[in-house]
């Protein structure tokens, strides 16, 4: 009777330890599925787009920057040609180095206005020279003069009178602006007429003689009346432009990325 207890026990005990020592059997590992979301696959369809274009875009606009620079430097290296009186093909003068001989007329000068020189708000001063011998006329851009505190008021401006020769480089003008009200024209005295721009279209139409259509950056060291001449670069922040085409094709990325890990899911 006491050799059964004994064996009893001894059962009970082995089959405890059997069962404490018995490993728990885990779950099976869930499987994550791939399974695109409605909106955010649409909104990922509608970014990814935008993003890798405004890239695209800031890209080009930096290769174009340097690709105008490369043409300055070029055509600023080969001997300044004198300007003829007779119309000129704007593009194969784009930065070409130009001298011409003639007489300023301050009457029908302009400024143009929000041009700042480190900083300091101003304007640069267009003045039409009179080609020697011809009724055609050059717009020389002199430079830049700081505006006054009381800015309804105009800083007064020498000019050199008789023949003179000018030195500068021929820059395209533009022909869009963005403009906060009608630009003015009309005569004044002086011709001290304040523009936004420098729309040569427009300053055609309201002046009587004929006009070249290239504008002369006056040279920094010409003397021919200039004023600050610190001229800007055409591959001015081309490493602002690379900058943000990288920042955009990083969002398109992360687009992707945020679109994958949102898209995988758990069985549920």
């Amino acid at each position: 009777m006491a050799d059964s207890s004994r064996t009893s026990g001894n059962y009970a005990r082995a089959t405890l330890l059997t069962a404490t020592d018995a490993p728990a059997q885990k779950p099976a590992p869930s499987v994550r599925r791939f399974r695109p979301r409605l909106w955010p696959t649409l909104a990922a369809a509608l970014l990814l787009p935008v993003f890798i274009a405004a890239g695209q875009w800031q890209w080009t606009k930096a290769g174009s920057k340097n690709a105008l620079q490369q043409q300055l430097d070029a055509r600023g290296a080969e001997p300044a040609m004198a300007l003829p009186s007779t119309p000129v093909d704007a593009q194969s003068l784009r930065y070409r180095k130009i001298t011409a001989r003639g007489y300023y007329e301050p009457q029908y000068q302009i400024l143009i206005d929000n041009r700042t020189h480190r900083e300091q708000a101003g304007y640069h001063v267009i003045t039409p020279l009179r080609l020697e011998g011809s009724e055609m006329r050059l717009l020389i851009n002199r430079g830049w003069v700081p505006a006054l505190a009381e800015h309804r008021q105009l800083p007064q401006l020498t000019t050199p009178i008789g023949p003179l020769e000018v030195v500068g480089t021929a820059v395209l003008p533009g022909t869009r602006f963005f403009t906060l009200g009608a630009d003015s024209a009309s005569a004044k005295t002086g011709w001290q007429s304040v523009w936004q721009n420098l729309d040569v279209a427009a300053y055609s139409k309201v002046v009587s003689f004929p006009i070249q259509p290239v504008v002369i950056e006056l040279d920094a060291h010409s003397a021919a009346g200039g004023f600050v001449r610190e001229w800007r670069r055409p591959d001015e922040r081309v490493q602002t432009n690379l900058g943000y085409a990288l920042q955009w094709w990083a969002f398109a990325a992360t687009t992707v990325v945020l679109w994958l890990v949102v898209n995988f899911r758990r069985p549920s």
